[in-house]
């Protein structure tokens, strides 16, 4: 995430919360938007463990 409390952080890191508060106001403009509109389906669907598992090769 590039800015805000969770600055820094792996976008599939974020809260939960924090997503669905996102998807509900509407996500930003972009590659931003696209990206984190990927991770609430991820999430959503309990497919978050996917991306884990790449991250840790």
């Amino acid at each position: 995430m590039p800015f805000g409390k969770y600055k820094d952080r792996y976008l599939i890191d974020l809260p939960e919360h924090y997503i669905v508060w996102y998807h509900n106001k509407g996500f930003p403009k972009g590659t931003l938007g696209a990206q984190m509109q990927t991770v609430y389906e991820l999430k959503l669907n309990g497919l978050e463990y996917l991306v884990r598992n790449i991250r840790k090769m």
